[in-house]
């Protein structure tokens, strides 16, 4: 949106033209007009960031004009201008929905002051609404790259409960997106344009937590200079994601407790307590059915976090998401770094599908982004791959030679791949590029180094004439 088109109503001619004089100085686009109906007549032909309107008006008045911009025009702002004598009436316009008021005579220097605060006003409530735009994009749960089964249960699960207050449990090893997960349920709750505030209770010294945590007063332990306010307070409002709680102490763990059941908590050092408004969703890698067994976890702490488990599977049980992830974060690594012309060769994917992938979707976010970096010309092969990677066929028995990989046979895999993305896409060469993760150019020119023509291969693909008769 273009910031700084303006409207002037003002039925006195000279201050009309004074006025837009001193706007259109400024670099304001301004249009003026003498009364209301001339005013909505501009405003239909093309809505004003900022009208500034005189109250008494010939025929209808400012105050008129107020309410019809109020219900036709929302996004506009409006400041009336009053008489020195009648303030009262400009309070009342406030009321209705003006944003604020000038009295006459008014002072150029007083006039700039003001629409420039207007429209410093105006351009961060629409930057503040692009940033949520921008996080409703990036944390939707349809985002979550993948389809298999095990993840589309889990995200539908946390759709459904992202509208309540429900405090939920998310389990599943490393690197799964645990966090991914949390920030899709509070950007899809009703705590969204409140904070979403992150704390890793396995990252922070146990001595530490409780201060970072909570707060302290000033003076209440050996440098502590000034008062602080803990995370749970910052996050009013919002909702507290506690990262890896398995590793919490025992004695923290109770005052945890005691924030989910009450809602309230005690600063270090403090003797007041302080009523808070959070939603708490809590993660961990750890099994913390075992951990209650053990006495390391608290059984009344565990039972109040777990009222909504969800539990994200591993990577090594979705292998059928691994091509569109690879995809995601290869486009995302090439634009971040800035190589637009890189592919990955069609024989690259089946390594990295049936890779085990032990830290899960962060570690496969980190080799595409290695291979981006670190590849030297415009095809990523098998030879840019990780040694554990490239040698993607199951171990061969101990008394059995290592598999020797040739290019031939390199070849071979690369030529059947193409031709069954093309088979699978009905020969649409576009389709097939993507669903091989190269561009449809790389696809062309591979086709014709195999030799891979519809006709033969297609014919290749269907079985004989008379099979299984």
């Amino acid at each position: 949106m273009n910031i700084g088109r303006i409207l002037v109503v003002e039925d006195d001619a000279s201050l009309r033209r004074v006025t837009q004089a001193q706007l259109e100085k400024c670099g304001y686009e301004t249009a003026v007009a003498c009364d209301v109906p001339e005013a909505l007549e501009i405003l239909e032909k093309e809505p004003r960031d900022l009208i500034i309107t005189d109250l008494n008006l010939p025929g209808a008045s400012g105050m008129e004009l107020l309410k019809q911009v109020r219900l036709d025009y929302p996004e506009a702002t409006v400041v009336v201008v009053t008489a020195y004598g009648t303030i009262e009436t400009a309070v009342d316009a406030m009321r209705a929905g003006a944003y604020d008021y000038i009295t006459k005579p008014v002072h150029p220097d007083e006039l700039r002051a003001l629409v420039t605060r207007v429209l410093e006003r105006r351009q961060l409530i629409e930057e503040v609404r692009a940033l949520r735009s921008t996080l409703d994009q990036k944390y939707g749960f349809e985002n979550i790259v993948g389809r298999s089964s095990a993840l589309l249960q889990v995200l539908d699960s946390a759709s459904r409960v992202a509208h309540t207050d429900a405090t939920v449990l998310i389990l599943g090893e490393t690197g799964t997106g645990k966090e991914l997960l949390a920030k899709a349920i509070h950007f899809n709750s009703l705590r969204r344009q409140r904070p979403f505030v992150v704390i890793n209770c396995g990252a922070i010294p146990a001595e530490l937590l409780e201060s970072e945590l909570f707060g302290h007063v000033k003076g209440s332990f050996t440098g502590a200079m000034t008062h602080k306010k803990g995370k749970v307070e910052i996050a009013e409002g919002g909702t507290l994601f506690l990262d890896e709680i398995g590793e919490m102490s025992l004695d923290l763990q109770v005052r945890v407790l005691r924030l989910l059941q009450e809602r309230e908590i005690e600063k270090v050092g403090a003797t007041k307590l302080i009523r808070v408004d959070v939603r708490i969703i809590a993660a961990t890698h750890r099994n913390l059915e075992t951990l209650v067994a053990a006495g390391q976890f608290r059984e009344d702490l565990y039972y109040r976090l777990a009222v909504i488990p969800l539990s994200l599977p591993p990577l090594r049980d979705r292998t059928g998401d691994v091509p569109e992830l690879i995809n995601q974060f290869f486009e995302r690594s090439k634009l971040r770094h800035d190589r637009p012309d890189l592919t990955l060769s069609p024989a690259v994917m089946p390594c990295l599908v049936n890779h085990r992938w032990p830290g899960n979707v962060r570690e496969l976010e980190n080799v595409i982004e290695r291979l981006v970096l670190l590849c030297r010309g415009d095809e990523v092969d098998v030879t840019d791959l990780p040694a554990n990677i490239r040698q993607r066929r199951p171990s061969p028995e101990p008394s059995a030679p290592a598999p020797v990989i040739t290019e031939a046979g390199l070849n071979g895999v690369e030529r059947q791949l193409i031709v069954k993305a093309l088979h699978e896409s009905n020969w649409n060469q576009t389709q097939a590029a993507r669903q091989l993760a190269i561009s449809r150019k790389t696809l062309l020119y591979r086709m014709g180094k195999h030799g891979i023509t519809k006709d033969q291969d297609e014919r290749a693909m269907r079985p004989e004439n008379g099979a299984g008769a």
